[in-house]
């Protein structure tokens, strides 16, 4: 049986709004982006959805392969203000970078992330609307854990095989003896 969704309506979408940042809050991300597909089904261009949604997506990042970077990175491109594609690219890069830090991705891979999120936030500096300093608070937050990250991982000895190790060798108990 094929379930068909139900369509809001327009009139519904400040409330839809509202509903999808209280999940977004309550660290519910799914939820969130359910209630954005919604609204977009129905006002396909709402900038408020469309922000919400990437975030939420952005919400999930762990740091492995099936992170949705590439679809977050598409919801993020359809923000029409230059100001706000540009600051919430950044967020996504360093979100991004956050999420492998945490999975244990060496520093210098995380570091490249980092400073790809800092160029976002600069060119949005220069975009921002006055008394809007965010793209400076997010730059400073990707430059302190920059100078947190240590240089490469520490390096605890292990125990390596050399050119004249060999494997041991075991007789293996089902061996026939031949004569």
């Amino acid at each position: 049986m094929e379930l068909k969704l139900k369509t809001i309506s327009k009139e519904s979408i400040p409330e839809a709004i509202s509903k999808a940042e209280i999940y977004r809050n309550l660290n519910e991300p799914e939820e969130s982006e359910s209630i954005c597909h919604d609204i977009l089904a129905v006002d396909s261009e709402n900038q408020r959805a469309i922000r919400i949604l990437g975030l939420a997506i952005t919400d999930e990042f762990t740091g492995i392969l099936t992170d949705r970077y590439v679809e977050a990175e598409k919801v993020f491109q359809q923000l029409t203000d230059p100001y706000e594609r540009e600051y919430h690219l950044g967020l996504l890069v360093e979100r991004r970078a956050k999420a492998q830090m945490r999975s244990g991705r060496p520093p210098h891979s995380v570091s490249v992330m980092f400073h790809e999120a800092m160029k976002h936030f600069e060119a949005a500096e220069k975009l921002s609307p006055p008394k809007n300093d965010d793209a400076m608070l997010r730059w400073n937050r990707c430059a302190r854990l920059l100078d947190k990250l240590p240089a490469e991982f520490p390096t605890e000895h292990q125990p390596t095989f050399e050119d004249d190790d060999t494997a041991p060798i075991q007789a293996s108990p089902w061996r026939v003896a031949t004569k």
